[in-house]
């Protein structure tokens, strides 16, 4: 999700810290977690965004489909005149394509801007919508063991004040593959507009009624999928770090 305004944390923000084991099961689930899913949540009392690093770990030795989800999140803008961005909306869908995961999530501070043009959220959405923590752990334990695909994904997981490893993860606005099968500059960050435009020929983000995450996350996994046999093979050709 690329994000159309500031984004400044503030100091203070509590960013939790997670130890994972990988997901032993096909399918995820937002439900309470079984003895085969180990997860521990660990909240320091205060921390920064440049004092968490993403976790560096061997990816897994067998990824099938069921192991593959794309995220997109909406945000919306809380502080002086909407400076600051928040999760709003988050959607995944598996390999296939299908959503397992679509909820509008209550900001922790009060929204200033809700962006509505590129968010698509409205205040009616929020009304009752999932508080935050209890949403972060839903998407978190999703994420788990799983590759996780986005477009400019770094902006969603800061959203989410998360860190998933970066051997599972595919950022598709950081894939050269995908810029020249565009026949887009490589040098430049492409947007999801334009990469669904000139590959899977579909007009998307398209009005004034803003973005949907289902619709992009979708997309992303689509992009993913065109160029996915040799995304992969490069990345199995690169040394270990």
């Amino acid at each position: 999700m690329q994000l159309n305004g500031g984004d400044q944390s503030k100091p203070g923000a509590v960013f939790p810290n997670f130890t994972y084991w990988p997901n032993k099961t096909n399918e995820p689930s937002s439900s309470a977690q079984t003895s085969s899913e180990k997860s521990t949540f660990s909240f320091p009392s205060t921390a920064s965004t440049s004092q968490r690093q993403p976790t560096n770990q061997a990816p897994p030795c067998s990824l099938g489909p069921l192991k593959y989800v794309a995220l997109d999140c909406e945000m919306v803008g809380t502080g002086p005149k909407g400076c600051c961005s928040e999760l709003a909306r988050c959607s995944i869908v598996n390999y296939e394509g299908d959503v397992i995961y679509d909820k509008y999530i209550k900001p922790i501070n009060p929204v200033t801007d809700y962006r509505t043009r590129w968010s698509g959220i409205r205040r009616q959405h929020l009304i009752n919508a999932i508080p935050f923590d209890h949403a972060q752990k839903e998407i978190v334990k999703i994420m788990t063991g799983k590759v996780v695909v986005g477009h400019a994904i770094h902006n969603d997981f800061k959203a989410l004040k998360y860190f998933h490893p970066a051997c599972q993860t595919r950022d598709t606005a950081q894939i050269p593959l995908l810029s020249r099968k565009a026949g887009l500059p490589v040098n430049q960050l492409p947007s999801l507009k334009s990469l669904a435009k000139a590959i899977l020929k579909k007009d998307m983000q398209t009005g004034k009624q803003g973005h949907s995450s289902v619709e992009d996350a979708k997309a992303t996994m689509e992009l993913y999928k065109v160029v996915e046999s040799l995304w992969e093979q490069e990345l199995r050709s690169q040394p270990v770090s």
